[in-house]
């Protein structure tokens, strides 16, 4: 079936699919299975130390694949500079660059006269707009469901989504709750032209990054396995429960601040659980779409299943 999008035209994929950003994981292996695959794989910049790793591992992408991927910052940790390091993805003239987290206008200023195409990460119809007048060609959408910082106002993407689309003429891409072909389905129903994933990619062979106990929780979790951590912080995220999570919502709930917080909301911590498998000494970002995950696939092989479950939709519908 053709599954041609304003999302697979300007990204030049086959599959309207995009890989998340994914703090700490999201490094070439992953990235060249996913656009391998017919999607959009993306390492993530701001986990990495300096801009030459960043160099080695955009070269280590296109070791892997000769198909289009994209580089991610995630711009809200704590203020850390970012310029140098986008300096190096428009060096290596990578071809697409996403945005999370933080405003991204400063972005945009160094990205003027550069041919690439920009995607914006918003959890709100204002900020779609916002991306829209920035220069943005495509926005994702995420929904309260989703894992990782999320929007302050709880919307789910069944709701979020439409909306955006009836707010901007660029294209919308969906994300949150989306793990299958049914998702997939869903989101094309509700006006995006694409999806985004992250979770879902984390519980596959080549995210090679993840300890194989964190797949596995997400294989055994259900959708009621996840909390919001850094409310009181203005930056809502979602997180796999545990005595770790735990020991944050009660700092927060006796109103402690950023102070008090640090050392259990740092890399250092999420680090322990995703890479060590330190599950109560550290935590996890995580969707609630981990109750949907039941295997750890190769990308290749969830990618074909989606898109069998995807096209035996349509012939429903069709008939």
């Amino acid at each position: 079936m053709n599954w041609e999008t304003r999302v697979t035209k300007l990204l030049n994929i086959r599959y309207p699919i995009i890989q998340g950003g994914l703090a700490y994981l999201a490094y070439s292996d992953l990235a060249a299975a996913v656009s391998n695959a017919g999607g959009l794989g993306q390492i993530t910049a701001m986990s990495l130390e300096t801009p030459e790793q960043l160099r080695e591992e955009i070269r280590k992408v296109r070791e892997k694949t000769d198909r289009p991927f994209g580089v991610n910052f995630a711009i809200g940790q704590h203020g850390r500079p970012f310029s140098h390091m986008l300096e190096v993805a428009i060096e290596e003239k990578v071809p697409v660059i996403s945005m999370t987290g933080g405003n991204p206008a400063p972005i945009f200023d160094q990205l003027k006269g550069v041919p690439v195409k920009k995607l914006v990460l918003v959890a709100a119809v204002r900020q779609a707009i916002k991306a829209e007048e920035l220069g943005a060609d495509a926005v994702m959408v995420v929904g309260q469901e989703g894992g990782g910082h999320l929007g302050k106002h709880d919307i789910g993407t069944f709701v979020l989504v439409p909306k955006v689309v009836d707010a901007v003429s660029i294209p919308v891409i969906a994300s949150g709750g989306i793990g299958d072909g049914r998702g997939l389905m869903a989101a094309l129903a509700l006006g995006a032209e694409g999806i985004e994933m992250g979770t879902r990619f984390i519980a596959t062979k080549e995210c090679v990054h993840a300890n194989p106990v964190y797949k596995e929780m997400l294989v055994k979790g259900s959708e009621s396995d996840t909390v919001v951590i850094k409310r009181s912080l203005g930056a809502p995220a979602r997180a796999i429960a545990n005595e770790w999570t735990k020991k944050i919502l009660e700092i927060e709930q006796k109103g402690g601040g950023y102070e008090e917080l640090k050392e259990y909301i740092s890399g250092v911590a999420n680090k322990r659980f995703i890479y060590e498998g330190k599950t109560n000494e550290g935590f996890a970002w995580a969707g609630q779409v981990m109750g949907l995950i039941k295997d750890i696939p190769t990308v290749s092989e969830l990618f074909e299943r989606m898109i069998t479950e995807a096209e035996q939709i349509r012939h429903r519908w069709a008939n």
